[in-house]
């Protein structure tokens, strides 16, 4: 990834591992490690202890899927209620004649918000190193404790994502998000 690329996504890098970190925090696991944002492969990481149950596993490794997708519709949704301010939310109107008739400080607000709830939903999937952990973890406690199964298919469900990401599966989420966050707020309004 080139140097404007990752700058433009470090939003959702940074939200990503301070979610991982957050949950660390809360469940006691000690942090050896933290970048939440750098220039290279990974983009960022948390490197921890070892949880003491799967559970924990489980939350560290998913917590930044639900950590961005919630930021990541608020965003959307203030964007959707900023550009509501506009007039009646009729999609192509709005779109291409109340944003380029609305105020310089309004259209910079639009941009900040459609461009963080997009980068921070592009990098709500956990990663492929999210899942190795699980999959490690689930590997050596299947037979002591049979419930470490139920897991699985979110295990396999990660390495999906991340196989399907050439597809721009990532990209699809995070435009769901807009979507979704759309139809809400034309549903509440």
């Amino acid at each position: 990834m080139g140097y404007l690329s990752s700058l433009l996504t470090a939003p959702g890098v940074v939200v990503h591992e301070f979610a991982h970190k957050t949950v660390c925090d809360l469940t006691g696991v000690p942090v050896v490690d933290v970048s939440y944002f750098q220039f290279g492969d990974p983009a960022g990481y948390v490197r921890h202890q070892e949880p003491s149950t799967y559970r924990t596993s489980f939350l560290i490794s998913v917590a930044p899927f639900f950590v961005n997708t919630i930021l990541a519709l608020v965003l959307f949704t203030g964007f959707w209620h900023l550009l509501g301010t506009l007039g009646p939310l009729e999609f192509e109107r709005v779109l291409l004649e109340g944003v380029i008739d609305a105020p310089l400080e309004m259209q910079a607000g639009l941009v900040v918000l459609a461009w963080l709830g997009f980068v921070i939903g592009l990098q709500a999937f956990p990663s492929t190193g999210d899942a190795n952990t699980l999959w490690t973890r689930t590997r050596g406690e299947w037979r002591s404790a049979p419930l470490v199964l139920v897991g699985l298919p979110f295990v396999f469900l990660i390495y999906l994502v991340n196989l399907l990401s050439w597809a721009y599966l990532h990209v699809f989420y995070a435009a769901a998000l807009a979507v979704g966050a759309f139809v809400g707020v034309v549903t509440l309004v």
